[in-house]
């Protein structure tokens, strides 16, 4: 990571609150350019509270929080796909459209987001199935193919608007441990080439022992940075 990555989350005296109940408080970190970390902690730690308040899902009660120069605070409704197409954003359960095939999972987001140009929606398509190694997997249906390949689908839908940052919640949860290998290599080698942030969710300490990084842990309504080796 250059000295000079700019920053893509910037997170200050935040407290993150599940319905009224307060998860985690006095926030404090950043994630920068290129950047691959892991958010690690027990189940109800508030892992999950995080990302979704990065996503926009769960609102911002207290602090700042800016993301690719988008600040969180007072976010409205109708500013939330904005932001989204700011962030990649990758499932354990995959959360494909089962009924549509690849191609037509990445039009539609393309299409949500606000693409026109069939010409311009196809190249981007042939692209981000290209990076992520399913070149050639465009007409199939999602129940055709293995694990892997489903959520390399779901890290291409992640990459179609060039996102600053993929906040990534479990990405090797339902994989087997071969497969989860190849899930992470893709990952890291995207944040390496496409200068992509990964912020990743994990209960799996063999993965973080495999590929380490710089850790962040939610523990007793904190988030401690633990450092750790940076790509």
């Amino acid at each position: 990571m250059s000295a000079v990555a700019e920053k893509v989350i910037s997170v200050q005296d935040v407290a993150i609150y599940q319905d009224k109940t307060l998860v985690l408080d006095q926030l404090q970190f950043d994630i920068h350019q290129g950047e691959f970390v892991y958010l690690i902690g027990k189940t109800g730690a508030g892992k999950s509270s995080l990302l979704k308040t990065l996503y926009g899902e769960l609102p911002l009660m207290k602090g700042q929080i800016s993301i690719a120069g988008t600040s969180l605070m007072k976010l409205k409704q109708k500013e939330i796909p904005a932001l989204r197409r700011q962030l990649g954003i990758v499932f354990q359960d995959f959360q494909l459209l089962t009924d549509r095939s690849v191609h037509e999972n990445l039009r539609f987001v393309l299409k949500a987001t606000g693409w026109k140009n069939k010409e311009e929606i196809q190249q981007r398509i042939e692209e981000v199935l290209g990076l992520v190694g399913l070149p050639t997997k465009d007409f199939k249906m999602p129940h055709e193919l293995s694990g892997g390949e489903q959520q390399r689908v779901v890290i291409a839908r992640a990459l179609l608007n060039k996102p600053a940052i993929i906040l990534a919640d479990e990405p090797t949860g339902n994989l087997d441990p071969d497969t989860s290998q190849e899930i992470m290599k893709l990952l890291i080698r995207i944040s390496k080439e496409q200068n992509t942030a990964v912020l990743m969710a994990t209960h799996d300490y063999m993965i973080i022992e495999r590929f380490p990084a710089r850790l962040l842990k939610c523990e007793g309504g904190k988030v401690i940075d633990l450092g750790g080796i940076l790509f």
